[in-house]
């Protein structure tokens, strides 16, 4: 008897750290996505200029890395704004080519299939009772794949290897995306810093992605 009602003690606790968890993600998530959008709109209004190579590649991977050493204390959530107010800054200059050009419908289409791409994975990662672990090595060999496609691109500047990595960028974020999520509600992942990390890169990197392969289509 007492140790059924410790089992079901047990099990409420866990229940409730996933939804505290899971409600902390999204909270955090939502926030950090409006406040992209707000430093986005201030580096378009201002027209500021589309950071180089280095300065993308320091304050992403350096921003990254202090918000996961941080996510167990306060200054995690600084760095979690600092970092997407970073990517949002990004995102203006971008934005503002897109606009220039005659594509803003390009923007708003793939803003609307990104949205809908995200809520998709989500509800299915939520919902289905399959075991996504699976997705784990899968991610791995597509991100060594992406790692080299990017940085061949680089030196080598093809239009049909571009638009492969970001057709790519589509699959591995949508994969990421549900397997968070699954983690989140099996447990597995059960720091909200980290978790809302992932989803807002995997957000972002689906919206680049899907915007560039829209803009190939309808540049004329």
């Amino acid at each position: 008897m007492n140790k059924s009602m410790y089992t079901s003690s047990s099990t409420y606790s866990s229940a409730l750290q996933t939804n505290k968890v899971l409600r902390n993600t999204y909270a955090l998530l939502s926030m950090t996505l409006l406040w992209s959008a707000i430093v986005a709109g201030v580096s378009m209004a201002f027209n500021l200029p589309r950071p180089g190579l280095i300065i993308m590649l320091v304050g992403f991977y350096g921003l990254l890395f202090l918000t996961e050493k941080n996510r167990n204390n306060g200054m995690g959530l600084v760095f979690t704004f600092l970092f997407t107010g970073f990517l949002g800054y990004t995102l203006g200059p971008i934005l503002n080519m897109y606009v220039g050009a005659g594509m803003g419908d390009v923007v708003l289409t793939a803003l609307g299939g990104t949205a809908l791409a995200f809520l998709g994975s989500s509800a299915y990662a939520l919902t289905t009772k399959r075991d996504l672990s699976f997705l784990n090595g899968m991610l791995m060999a597509g991100f060594v794949v992406l790692l080299i496609g990017t940085v061949a691109n680089i030196f080598l500047h093809l239009p049909m290897l571009y638009l492969a990595m970001s057709g790519l960028f589509i699959l591995f974020s949508t994969g990421a995306i549900m397997l968070t999520t699954q983690q989140i509600i099996r447990g597995g992942e059960n720091n909200y810093i980290s978790a809302t990390i992932t989803l807002y890169v995997s957000i972002y990197n689906m919206f680049i992605s899907l915007l560039s392969i829209l803009g190939v289509m309808n540049d004329d």
